[in-house]
């Protein structure tokens, strides 16, 4: 985890709802499917893609950090770890929070007041519930939604 520290923020603590699975693989054990059914619809996860346009404070990573991780606490979300990079001269950041659910990224155009999030959770997480939660750390005027159902079963 120090190896990545020159290359910008390393957030070292796990949500407090972090698991560990020790189980080994081949075990007696049944494997749950995580997939998620829904209006007739089997499918991994939810994919939102996320444009904020007019938004601020996409310069600060640390209140990035801080705002993706409340995201997906609200969202029902597993933390594992996040990693941010601050770019410059024009301020804009890059970075994701992992999940045991998948994740969420975001990169930054602070010159444009832009940022485009993805936001990919299965299980029982809801995705939607983390946009009022962008909306309310980046104030942006326009926010923009697009929805995919990943992994589809036909």
């Amino acid at each position: 985890m120090n190896a990545l520290m020159p290359l910008g923020m390393v957030s070292e603590t796990p949500s407090e709802n972090q698991t560990i699975d020790n189980r080994v693989a081949g075990a007696d054990e049944e494997r749950t499917d995580y997939f998620v059914e829904r209006d007739g619809m089997k499918f991994a996860g939810m994919h939102l893609l996320v444009d904020l346009w007019g938004a601020g404070r996409l310069d600060d990573p640390q209140h990035i950090d801080a705002a993706l991780r409340e995201a997906a606490l609200i969202a029902g979300a597993t933390i594992l770890h996040s990693h941010f990079h601050h770019f410059t001269p024009n301020g804009g950041v890059s970075g994701v929070v992992v999940l045991a659910e998948s994740h969420i990224s975001i990169h930054t155009w602070p010159e444009r007041d832009f940022a485009a999030v993805d936001i990919f959770m299965c299980g029982a997480c809801d995705p939607h519930k983390a946009i009022p939660v962008l909306k309310a750390a980046f104030s942006p005027s326009r926010t923009d939604v697009d929805e995919q159902r990943r992994g589809r079963v036909y």
